[in-house]
């Protein structure tokens, strides 16, 4: 099986793609979820893969473009603006440059522009809005690379594993990645027999043990 950069199989993160970022959220002990205004240009492109966090000057895109470079193939660029939202950090030029990087995705805390191109080319990007004005790119503004960010109230590392999809995203410890995909394999069981008894008529209420409460039937 084929190891990414970070360790964890390809095999892994189709698995993890494919439970999702809600379960993989409660697998991993409901922790890691960006803020639910990080939303996906396209719904139909969700992403895996692991972390490559960017820190970004307001209104100026320059550390961007060199973390397209800096990144591995296969990563997910993890990008805050530091409160500059007015911006449209990523666009066209920089999809077909990610693209052809081998780059998996980009989650922003940001805005974002040319997202009709970006949806064709079929590159996933997550971001906190849209908005068409430019930004600079001045060597002089301080930004990192591959440096933790924090989004939200959850800390991104490089090699963390990240999900995103229709739903939102979440970021799991590089350290705890296999674990949160075992627990969701187990809860993606769980809830397969739950939706099996729900179909042949049994209550949610009674499967789940919940209370009773007064006026209900």
């Amino acid at each position: 099986m084929t190891e990414t950069p970070a360790g964890i199989g390809s095999q892994e993160l189709e698995t993890a793609l494919r439970l999702g970022a809600a379960t993989l959220f409660e697998a991993a002990g409901t922790a890691g979820a960006l803020p639910s205004r990080i939303t996906p240009v396209s719904p139909g492109l969700p992403v895996s893969g692991r972390a490559f966090p960017v820190t970004l000057p307001p209104g100026d895109n320059l550390w961007l473009h060199h973390a397209i470079y800096a990144a591995s193939p296969g990563d997910v660029i993890i990008a805050t603006a530091a409160g500059g939202y007015e911006y449209g950090y990523f666009g066209e030029v920089l999809a077909e440059a990610a693209l052809a990087r081998g780059i998996a995705g980009l989650i922003i805390d940001g805005g974002v522009r040319d997202t009709r191109q970006t949806a064709d080319l079929g590159f996933p990007v997550f971001s906190e809005r849209r908005c068409i004005r430019g930004t600079g790119k001045n060597p002089a503004l301080a930004g990192s690379l591959g440096k933790p960010v924090v989004i939200g109230g959850t800390t991104v590392h490089t090699g963390d594993l990240v999900v995103g999809d229709a739903d939102g995203v979440v970021v799991v410890p590089a350290a705890e990645a296999r674990q949160a995909i075992a627990a969701g394999i187990q809860r993606e069981r769980k809830e397969a027999e739950l939706i099996r008894l729900l179909r042949e008529g049994k209550r949610s209420i009674d499967l789940y043990g919940m209370p009773a409460v007064e006026g209900a039937v």
